[in-house]
């Protein structure tokens, strides 16, 4: 049995119904109990974005709206362009269907784990706001132990997870597909921009993602809607196609394809965490540098990355693919995506648009990545671990574009998937919090409730 038949098992395994239903279940349950608010809260939380949090009391190291554009730096990457593709090819369009509905939970889930974030975080000894799940988890719940496991999984997912191999290698392989531009020449680049900004610590990272997530997601949605409007009359079949799918895979795609609805499921909601990390417990390390004293509102602000990365830009690439019929071709990983781009345009300027996206999108998840790791590091080994981290870190960046693609995605589900394990049961334990948390501040919103220490926005 070769090493990859051996993680494969070990992926099935740790996605099998177990960790489906603990995600699922903590999204559905928190959704019920915080009356769908992320349905409700949502125009609020897209408001707080251009607001200004009023009073200036405010504790945290960057503003609310960079610690958002640092978690979306890091959840807006391969996970949108390569992963959607490599989850259709999988388990057919269906599982488009599920992507959605566990980034629809996933928003409570999201706002949960931040709330928590801003609620248990604590300066650390260099004066820098620290926090995530290892401290709501020690704090909150008592369980010091759960919490070290937690940064240990966060520790190898930042190594060779999310944050670097499946990023570099789309990078490199991309530019060499598009461009012709060797792979090693693009790894060593790469590898010395990282090292470059990530030395800055999270304020570089928050001021480098502040500029570059929002302006190279509407350039992906806005060539998306383009692809979209050109071929108008194929959306209805497409999302006809993604429903069926989800449910009957056999009788929508056929049979001989060999696609199954568990199938569709189980790769729809393992690429649909990959890209939005809803219940891995990431966020949160990057909600708490926010400056807030609100809980609540933070947890809203974060709630609305879930929204952009999942319904929004994977949404983009899901129906491209399914439109342009890109999804049954041979090819894999940015290949199929910058076919289907290129389909939909009918010229080479969608590959190419796709190809810068994925440079932008896959550098600054690097580099969100490596401050997630970061943390993690430093709450087990503490400051005197930093240089090491990063020395590790830039060092597995140049590795990743020689690792092959399918084994790159095993071993990133792999880890991604334990590290959701400790912080989900967090979130169950400290559910109680969540809910009084959220009722409490409301209820001052309605009241236009402000004391000396903070102010709350006025109802609109």
């Amino acid at each position: 049995m070769s090493l990859q038949d051996i993680l494969s098992s070990i992926n099935s395994f740790i996605w099998g119904p177990p960790l489906l239903i603990l995600l699922s279940g903590t999204g559905l349950y928190l959704t019920v109990k915080l009356g769908l608010i992320q349905i409700f809260q949502l125009p609020r939380a897209l408001s707080y974005l251009f607001k200004k949090e009023q009073g200036n009391s405010q504790k945290g190291d960057v503003s609310a709206f960079a610690a958002l554009c640092t978690a979306l730096s890091a959840t807006i990457g391969t996970g949108n362009i390569v992963g959607v593709a490599t989850a259709v090819q999988a388990g057919g369009p269906g599982a488009i269907f599920w992507m959605w509905l566990i980034a629809l939970f996933g928003m409570a889930t999201k706002y949960a784990e931040c709330l928590l974030a801003v609620k248990y975080r604590v300066r650390d000894k260099e004066g820098f706001m620290a926090g995530g799940p290892m401290y709501y988890i020690e704090r909150g719940l008592g369980l010091k132990w759960l919490a070290k496991l937690f940064a240990l999984f966060g520790v190898l997912v930042a190594f060779f997870g999310i944050g670097t191999f499946p990023q570099i290698n789309a990078i490199t392989h991309a530019m060499n597909d598009t461009f012709n531009v060797p792979i090693a020449l693009t790894a060593s680049i790469m590898t010395v921009l990282v090292a470059l900004i990530i030395l800055g610590g999270v304020k570089r990272i928050a001021l480098v993602s502040s500029y570059i997530v929002p302006f190279m997601a509407v350039l992906y949605v806005a060539t998306s809607l383009i692809i979209l409007i050109i071929n108008i009359d194929k959306i209805p079949g497409a999302l006809t196609l993604i429903i069926h799918s989800a449910f009957a895979p056999e009788s929508a795609i056929g049979g001989a394809l060999g696609f199954t609805v568990m199938k569709a499921i189980q790769n729809g909601v393992a690429r649909g965490i990959f890209s939005n990390e809803s219940g891995l417990g990431s966020a949160p390390i990057a909600a708490a540098a926010a400056q807030t004293k609100e809980p609540v509102r933070q947890g809203l602000i974060s709630m609305v990355g879930t929204f952009l990365d999942t319904i929004i830009v994977c949404s983009m690439t899901g129906l491209v693919l399914v439109i342009t019929e890109a999804w049954q071709s041979a090819m894999k990983g940015a290949e199929v995506t910058n076919y289907a781009f290129s389909q939909g345009l009918g010229n080479e300027i969608g590959a190419t648009i796709v190809t810068v996206g994925l440079l932008f999108f896959a550098f600054t998840t690097i580099l969100g990545w490596c401050y997630y790791g970061e943390r993690c590091f430093v709450y087990l080994v503490g400051i005197k671990g930093i240089k090491i981290y990063r020395s590790f870190f830039i060092l597995l960046v140049g590795c990743g574009a020689f690792i092959h693609l399918d084994l790159i995605w095993i071993l990133a589900d792999i880890v991604n998937g334990l590290m959701a394990f400790p912080n989900l049961i967090a979130l169950i334990g400290l559910r109680q919090v969540i809910i009084s948390e959220t009722k409490d501040y409301f209820a001052r919103l309605k009241n236009n409730v402000v004391d000396e220490d903070e102010q709350v926005l006025s109802a609109q």
